[in-house]
Parts: structure tokens; sequence; C-alpha cells
């Protein structure tokens, strides 16, 4: 490929264009709703009563200069003819023409109001208003299309990105294929689940059109894009299996194999067997098909990702960790300061699992370059969107308040201060006291501060260009960075971030004044959208196929075998810590927090857990579960963003069982203990 201009690979032309696309398209179709209601504001501003000009007036029928005498002669005349001879008998009265009278005029003086509210909507009717009703109008119309196709985004998105992960073998799984036998395996389970993926949707789809309610155009044309987008992923694994890549190693060993297989496919597996078992094979589809009921918030996930990986072409971490580099952290210190600063960015994505795809790797990157050992670096990265999810403004605490009455988001973000708190200074305490290394002499502040003075000054036009858009969303548009506008004005703010790189680093390649090797605007979302393509590809289809297994456990009915209540609140929240981490492990947050809603969350409250401690407690259990083997997705993310080859090294490394093993160790301590903590200390002030 030219390093210039705008050439591309097929897959880029395929795969990439298309993805940044439908990804522009959501944050176009989104940030459109904040223009309309600017412009439904600006005209009201313009053109006083400027609701009734967005439609042409109609002028009305009445006649606004009757002859009243002669109606109410007509009126009385057709009631006398009108005269029931009973009536007299029951008491009714005749009419009175001064009544009558009386009404006629004020419906005359309505007909003429109506006749002057016509003129004057005609008079007001200017070229200036009609060009500029067209345009609100279109955007109007937009918006609607933008909200109608949402949910065909999604699917066309999920399939794209997830036929790009597979044939550039880019799924997570426990381990990386290495030889033929992984490959061979691994491929051959894919085919089946996506096979399996395609017959359920097929059956889905007949079983909708067989049923007596009425199927929409809308719908059908959805049933048909999942058909179509299984059945291009049924291939591209097939074509995957038929194509075996030589740089493999020959045999393997049949147990390793296993698990070289996507999550998302032993997910299906599992799903799909037990549906078909049932008699339900239609189970998986339907239960994809729930995606579409939250589709706003899995496209939000895909924002976040390509945020996260704009982030990785900027300069803008680097210069971050530079602030911290003059004080001389110690590699442990400085990986508690790196997770801290990621719980900021980790509010705003929602998930922790978001978050390492989005920055795991500028994370391990930069702790590396500091100076921290493989294991303290691959384990600060995996608890790096850990300690945000309980602050404001992150969605997932947004959607726990939406589908539990029984709390607010006010109620769940004030106390997720105080988890915050806890959390972070139990990872601080483990991270600085177990297995440290590295001698705690920090640099003389006489030193450090004016060095960290200096390198703060790179960052500010960063926070000049971050301000300006928030400014321009603020005053033009109206809109706050909140947990609603952030999906949208993110990517914003980083598309301006790398319009400033490109106009601030484009002639200095090269030099030797500690400037990067900047390739460009073009290059740079390109290489973000292709990282972007990918990730969205594994992650989303892991999160579909985590509804399904929900589902399982939702259908199998095995909530129903625990007590609906407990007489101890200490046994009930017992058991909900270990079905909460179990959750952890195999779904993903937003997954589990919808079957939690519907199954324990109402044996939690019976058995007088407080609501807000049992959606704390839910909150820090997940993230313990990921972190957790034998799944420990939060690992597995890491290794799919850092390198299979940097954690293999990390594995080789000698030491004491702990050093081999820190990286799962560490986060397992520090999160066990705030879970702990944060389950059991709250039910001494209020447990009966």
């Amino acid at each position: 490929m030219s390093k210039g201009g705008f050439q591309r690979s097929g897959l880029e032309w395929f795969s990439s264009l298309p993805a940044c696309l439908l990804l522009l398209a959501v944050v176009i179709f989104s940030t459109s709703s904040d223009i309309h209601n600017q412009m439904l504001r600006g005209g009201e501003q313009l053109w006083s009563g400027y609701y009734k000009l967005r439609m042409d007036p109609v002028q009305p029928t009445c006649d606004p200069n009757p002859d009243i005498d002669a109606a109410v002669k007509a009126e009385l005349a057709a009631s006398a003819e009108a005269d029931d001879p009973m009536a007299a008998l029951l008491g009714a009265e005749e009419k009175d023409p001064a009544d009558v009278r009386l009404a006629i005029e004020r419906s005359v003086a309505d007909c003429r109001e109506a006749h002057r509210s016509y003129e004057n909507l005609k008079q007001q009717l200017s070229p200036g208003v009609k060009a500029y009703r067209a345009v609100e109008l279109f955007i109007a119309d937009l918006i609607a299309f933008g909200l109608e196709s949402q949910r065909f985004i999604l699917v066309v998105l999920v399939m794209l990105c997830a036929v790009t992960a597979t044939l550039t073998r880019h799924h997570i799984a426990m381990r990386a294929m290495e030889t033929r036998l992984d490959y061979t395996v691994s491929h051959t389970l894919q085919t089946i689940a996506n096979a399996m993926l395609l017959g359920s949707s097929v059956i889905f789809r007949q079983s909708t059109l067989g049923s007596d309610t009425a199927v929409s155009s809308e719908e059908l044309l959805l049933h048909n894009f999942w058909i179509v987008g299984f059945a291009c992923l049924t291939l591209a694994s097939l074509y995957r299996l038929l194509r075996v890549p030589r740089d493999l190693e020959p045999g393997g060993n049949l147990n390793k194999a296993f698990l070289a297989v996507p999550l998302y496919t032993v997910m299906c597996l599992i799903s799909g067997t037990y549906f078909a078992l049932i008699g339900h094979a239609s189970g998986i589809g339907i239960y994809l098909g729930k995606m579409m009921e939250l589709s706003d918030m899995f496209l939000n996930v895909g924002l976040y990702v390509w945020v996260g990986m704009m982030l990785k072409q900027t300069r803008l971490a680097t210069l971050v960790f530079n602030v911290f580099r003059p004080w001389r952290m110690p590699p442990e210190l400085l990986a508690v300061v790196a997770v801290l600063v990621a719980a900021v960015p980790t509010a705003y994505t929602g998930a922790s699992g978001i978050f390492v795809i989005a920055a795991g790797a500028v994370i391990y990157s930069e702790l590396r370059a500091a100076g921290a050992r493989r294991h303290l670096a691959l384990a600060a990265t995996a608890m790096s969107g850990s300690l945000g999810v309980v602050l404001r403004p992150c969605l997932l605490v947004v959607v726990i308040a939406y589908l539990n009455r029984e709390v607010t988001t006010d109620e769940l973000f004030g106390w997720g201060i105080w988890v915050f708190l806890l959390t972070a200074t139990m990872f601080a305490l483990v991270a600085l006291s177990v297995n440290r290394q590295s001698q705690f002499n920090l640099a003389p502040s006489s030193e450090a501060f004016p060095a960290m003075l200096q390198a703060l000054k790179p960052l500010i036009p960063y926070v000049l260009v971050i301000a300006a858009v928030v400014l321009f969303y603020r005053l033009a548009l109206d809109v706050g960075v909140d947990e609603f506008s952030a999906p949208r004005l993110l990517p914003v703010i980083m598309l301006a971030i790398l319009v400033y790189e490109h106009v601030r680093l484009k002639n200095r390649k090269g030099r030797a004044s500690g400037e990067v090797n900047h390739q460009g605007l073009e290059r740079s979302l390109r290489g973000a959208t292709n990282d972007t393509t990918a990730e969205i590809g594994a992650l989303l289809l892991l999160l579909g196929l985590s509804v399904s297994i929900g589902g399982v456990i939702e259908r199998s009915h095995i909530m129903e075998t625990f007590p609906q209540s407990f007489d101890s609140t200490w046994s009930a929240m017992l058991l909900m810590v270990v079905i909460l981490v179990v959750l952890g492990m195999i779904m993903d947050a937003f997954g589990a927090v919808i079957l939690v809603t519907a199954t324990v969350a109402t044996i939690a409250y019976a058995s007088g857990i407080h609501p807000v401690h049992f959606w704390m407690v839910t909150l820090v259990a997940f993230e313990l579960g990921y972190l957790s083997p034998p799944v420990a997705l939060n690992h597995l993310l890491t290794r799919q963003v850092v390198g299979e080859a940097e954690v293999l090294a990390a594995q080789q490394e000698s030491g004491s069982f702990y050093q081999r093993h820190e990286r799962i160790i560490m986060p397992l301590i520090a999160m066990g203990i705030s879970l702990i903590l944060v389950a059991f200390v709250p039910l001494l002030f209020y447990a009966g």
C-alpha cells in the first residue's frame, strides 16, 4: 500500500470504510436532534408562533359574514320540525331565540378569528420562513429516518464487524491459535455455531410469519438482515476453515485447542443446544432480537470503542504520562496513578471491558516505557476499567436506574463515589505493599514540580480543543456533557484532536524535537477505524450471545430453585455475592444487569437488602467476575489489545508463585477485599 493518498486494501474498502460511515451516521443522527431542537427555538424567536408556520395554513370553510337573523330563523324552524310529540309530555322546553342568536354569534366570531389567523399566517409565510422551514423539516425527517434505521445500522455494523473479526482471526478466546489443530478445531466449531445462528434466525422468521400477529415490513426486513448477516458469517468461517495459514505450527493438543475457541462460539453452542433440546430452536434468534430494544446502547458501545482507537492514534496519553514522569515514581505507584486516571474515561464508556479494549494498549505501553514489569503492567491494564463504573455519568448505572424504580441515578452515583474511594484505596495498598520491588524515592518537589509544570504546557492546546467542542455544543446546541450526550460528543472531540495534531505536526515529521512521526489525519483515522472494526465485531457478538446465555438461565428457571426470600439478610447477601460474581464471569455487564433485574434483585429486596446497597454490590461483584479465572474477560481483552507475545513473555518470567501470577492475583485481592467490605459492612448498620 502506498504511504500517501487514499489507497486502501480490499478489506478496508469493504469493511473499515463502511463501518466508519455507519458510526459517523450514528453521530450525525443523534446530533441532528440537538440541531432540530435549537432550530425550533430559533424559529420561535425569529417568528412568534413559528410552530403554526411549520405547515401551510388551511383556509377555513366557514362563512365569516352570514345573515344572522336568517340563520336564527332557520335554526328555530329546523328545531320545530324535529320536535318529538313525546318531548312535550316529558317536559322538554322549546329553544329560546335569544340563546340561538347568542350561539350563532359566537360561532361567527370564531369563524372570523379563524379567517384572521389564516390571513396573518399567510402574510408571515415570507420566503425566509419557507427556506428556514424547509431546512428544519428536512432535519426533522432526518431524525425520524435515523430513529427508524437505528436497528438496521446495528445489525449491519454487528454483522460487518463480526465477519471482519472472523477473517482477521480477532475473536475473543481463552488463548490464541498457535497450531494447526487449534485453528481447525476453532474454525470448525465457529462454522457450526454460525450455522446454528443462521438456522435459528430462519426459524424465528418463519415462526413470526406463521403467527396471528401482523408483521410490519420493517420487522420483516430486520429478519432478512439477520439471516443475510449470519449467512455471510457462516461463509466467512467456512472460508477460514478451508484456508489454513502456513505460519501455524504443526500438530497440537486437543485440550488446548478447545481453549482457542472464541467465547461467543462457546456461548452459542451452549444456548443453541439448550434451546433445541427444549423444542425452542428459534431461541437464539429471539434473544438476539432483544438487542434491538437497546440498539442505541449497543451502538454507543461501538462509538466508545472507536473513540478509544482514535485516542491510540493521538499523543494525548503520552503527554498525560509525561506530567507524572518528573516525579520518578516507582512503577507500582505509577500503575496506581494510571488506574485512577483511567477511572474518569471509564465512567463515560460505561463498562470496564469497553475501556480495556479502547485504551488498554496505551496504558500498557506507557507503563512499560516507565519501567513497570510485565505482570504489573498487565494487572493495571486489566483493572484500568474496573474502578470508574460507579462514577457519574456511567451508562451502566443509568441502565440500572432505568430498569429498577427502587433506585435513582443520584443515589447510585452518590454512593458510587465512596465505593470508588474504597476500591482505589484497596488497589493502592495491594500494589504498594505486596511484591513491591522498587525503592520509594520520589524526586524532590523543587526539581519535579517545575518539570511537571513544563510537561503540562503541551497539554494546553488539547484542553483548548476539548473546551472549544464542549462550548460549541453548549452554546450552539444547548447540550452539556453527560451520560446521554457523551457517545455523540466524544467522537467529535477525538476527531477535533486528530485535526489539531494533523495541522500541528504535519510539518514536523522526523525532527529531533521529540515529536512523533505523525501519520496524518486520513491515515490516523483509517488506522483507528481498522482497529475499531475488528474489536467491535469481537465485542458486540460476544455481548449478543451473552444475552442469549441470560435467556438460558432465565428459561431454565435455575433461580426458582433458590428461596424467593431469606429470613437472614446476611445469608441472602452471601448468596447474592456468589451468584453475582459467577454472572460477571460469564456475561457482559449490560446483559447481566437485565438478567439480575428480572431474577436476583427481587430476592434481594424481599430479603431486606437495601436496593442501593444491592446494586453497589452488583457493580463490584461484576468487576471481580471480569477479573476472575477461568474466563477473566478483562484479562482476555488485555491480551487482545496488548498482544499474545507480551502475555507469553510475562508467563515465562521466574519468581515466586505470586510473582509468576501477579497479573491475576493482584486484581483479585484488591477487588475481593473491596467486595467483602461493600457487601457486608453496611449490613452492620441496617440489617436486623
